[in-house]
């Protein structure tokens, strides 16, 4: 696995076109980030990871987890989300996946190039990041009172699939 924090096209991947950017902002558990890259991997989609982390990048659980389908990701490391904000192109659409959203993932027009942002696995999203992002907090519909939350790389694959449904699952082999 490469750190690509000063390039934010793994070096070694063919470069693509991502359709999609999934953003995991301070996670903490490797076996979930490698769950998410290998995801990342096989729908082209680009990953950024800012930081601080719950663990190195050279975890073993984090390697194992993405097995050898680090080196077909495009993913960047941002020190913090103002440097991770800061690189963002003109008219970036951020969608912020948080419990208690106002509305449900399903219910928006997802764009090609839309940034899906999820939190931390212990504590979700900063609020002061969701109550400044009020018109672009999702939630997953959940169905018992209670369970706590549900396990971010699956939140991750739900969100990202229904926005590849919505675009036809264009470029599918």
């Amino acid at each position: 696995m490469r750190n690509t924090s000063s390039n934010p096209v793994n070096p070694v991947n063919p470069v693509f076109e991502p359709k999609l950017n999934i953003v995991l902002v301070e996670p903490e558990i490797p076996p979930n980030t490698g769950n998410v890259a290998r995801l990342c991997a096989a729908t082209r989609t680009a990953l950024h990871l800012v930081e601080p982390f719950g663990f190195k990048l050279d975890d073993t659980q984090l390697k194992r987890a993405g097995m050898d389908y680090w080196m077909q990701v495009q993913w960047r490391r941002w020190p913090n989300w103002l440097a991770f904000e800061q690189q963002l192109p003109p008219g970036a659409r951020l969608w912020f996946i948080e419990s208690e959203g106002p509305r449900h993932y399903a219910e928006v027009s997802y764009q090609t190039n839309d940034y899906l942002v999820f939190g931390r696995e212990t504590a979700g999203l900063p609020k002061a990041l969701i109550e400044a992002n009020r018109e672009s907090w999702l939630r997953i519909p959940m169905f018992n009172s209670k369970s706590r939350s549900l396990n971010l790389s699956n939140c991750v694959a739900l969100v990202l699939y229904e926005a590849l449904r919505q675009q036809e699952f264009s470029g599918e082999i």
